[in-house]
């Protein structure tokens, strides 16, 4: 008979990561959001969590760190771009959304498991 191994890092990291973003896709439903796409996967990029509220389709990125300035500090400047060219390959294969505003939100959930939500985190730049 063999003995299971342990999770390892990897699978516990990413099923935390999967908590977390559940928890923020429940936050946003909370206040409004319907959520069109959760772990959106690209060859450019990937985005978290697609949200629309009215006529704005958010780009949602969340971390989960011991504080909301380490979750912050952690989003990178190729992360960053790399969420903005999957937000590009989203609305073109949903033309639907071309009239709808566009922006980038940060979720933060830290150590304690609070939440902290950053609207219109960052402006897209070519």
């Amino acid at each position: 008979m063999s003995v299971p191994s342990a999770p390892s890092a990897q699978t516990t990291n990413y099923a935390k990561g999967v908590a977390a973003e559940q928890k923020a896709a429940d936050y946003l439903r909370a206040r409004g959001c319907d959520i069109l796409q959760s772990r959106y996967k690209t060859k450019f990029g990937e985005v978290d969590i697609i949200a629309k509220h009215d006529d704005v389709v958010c780009f949602v990125e969340v971390k989960v760190r011991g504080t909301h300035a380490d979750a912050l500090e952690s989003i990178t400047a190729r992360a960053r771009k790399r969420i903005q060219n999957a937000a590009l390959f989203f609305i073109s294969e949903n033309p639907e959304l071309n009239d709808h505003a566009m922006r980038f939100d940060v979720i933060t959930i830290s150590g304690d498991g609070s939440i902290s939500h950053l609207d219109n985190a960052w402006q897209a730049c070519s």
